[in-house]
């Protein structure tokens, strides 16, 4: 692994990304010029070479002390299978990964195809000893406060003792993300009451009131819960994660189309649409994804940040910023006894019966 002492080195895959190499290149313009890269070493730029020695040049980077140029010259589609994916050992995407397998680089940052990436990294960094499974957190904005949920899709079906593992990965990316001393970890179900939801969340929040040592559990939450500012990190499946993240994605951008729609339809409201620009700015600002632009994969033996297949060059900035951050607090050094403590206390948690309560 590079010095510490002298910053983070990351890789970053320049050919993944939907807006190509070009807005990549972007993202380094303003990351080398900004105060959100101070703990950046260098940047590994994997790609084609023919493809970015002419952009580089361009954007005035070609020399840049701060960059290295690292030849990839296969590119992973977005629609590839991710076994098909592996074995294209030459691509952009898994040489950022291998930079972190051979220590040459800190972590990886890609916007490329993530079933891809998550296969990939999986194999070539193995997972952290007590790990089953690996998650993928979302970053959630509120009106006072930002959560995280895990799992956000990584794995759809998962066991209690893995949303256990959820929880303990969850909460030391809240303490290196936010930063918050002691991060509020909720659970995510259909009630708060004892005994709401299936038997595997039952087994999960037994395991977890026994870990209040280790962590700040406060119990189970539901639905109504998660923008109250009750919890930091909110756990469930990767089922359930995607679909209420997709779910809040669809109810920000039709509000959004509503909320035009209605500013629009007569000088008068277009008049108090321009006396609101301020507030209007504020919101945007507020839910804005800019700043938590990029997801790391949790509990692999390095790290690998997931950035959004769309992400345009102020979005990459972010990722690679998160990727500093996350070095910096050292997310996986106080992982591995919690995971032991767990997987211990998932082999003595009695069995619940097997049913399903529902509340209205």
């Amino acid at each position: 692994m590079a010095e510490k002492t002298r910053g983070a080195t990351v890789a970053v895959d320049a050919m993944g990304g939907d807006l190509g190499p070009a807005e990549v290149v972007a993202a380094l313009q303003l990351g080398f010029d900004s105060a959100d890269w101070k703990k950046l070493h260098k940047v590994i730029l994997t790609g084609r070479q023919e493809e970015l020695l002419p952009l580089l040049r361009e954007a005035g980077l070609e020399n840049h002390p701060k960059l290295l140029l690292e030849h990839a010259p296969d590119v992973i589609t977005m629609h590839e299978k991710p076994k098909v994916a592996f074995r294209r050992k030459e691509s952009s995407l898994l040489r950022v990964i291998d930079l972190v397998r051979t220590g040459q680089a800190d972590a990886a940052v890609s916007c490329g195809n993530t079933g891809a990436l998550m296969f990939s990294s999986t194999l070539i960094l193995k997972k952290m000893a007590g790990v089953e499974r690996p998650a993928l957190p979302a970053v959630i904005p509120s009106q006072n406060h930002h959560f995280i949920l895990l799992d956000a899709g990584a794995q759809p079906e998962t066991t209690s003792r893995q949303l256990v593992h959820n929880a303990i990965l969850g909460e030391a990316y809240a303490r290196a993300i936010f930063p918050i001393a002691k991060p509020r970890v909720g659970l995510l179900t259909i009630g708060t009451e004892e005994g709401k939801g299936t038997a595997r969340i039952a087994e999960a929040h037994e395991m977890l009131k026994q870990l209040k040592g280790e962590m700040n559990y406060i119990g189970l939450i539901e639905g109504f819960d998660t923008f109250r500012n009750v919890a930091d990190v909110v756990v469930c499946d990767g089922f359930t994660g995607n679909v209420l993240l997709k779910s809040l994605e669809s109810c920000i951008v039709t509000l959004k189309n509503v909320l035009k729609h209605e500013m629009t339809c007569s000088p008068l409201r277009k008049l108090g649409a321009l006396l609101s620009k301020g507030a209007f700015s504020s919101i945007k600002a507020t839910f804005s994804p800019e700043h938590y632009a990029g997801a790391p994969l949790l509990g692999l033996n390095g790290l690998v940040v997931k950035a959004h297949g769309s992400s345009n060059r102020a979005f990459i900035k972010s990722a690679v910023r998160i990727a500093c951050d996350a070095l910096d607090h050292d997310m996986n050094a106080h992982v591995g006894d919690t995971l032991e403590k767990a997987n211990a206390l998932a082999k003595s948690v009695p069995e619940p019966a097997r049913s399903v309560e529902f509340s209205g």
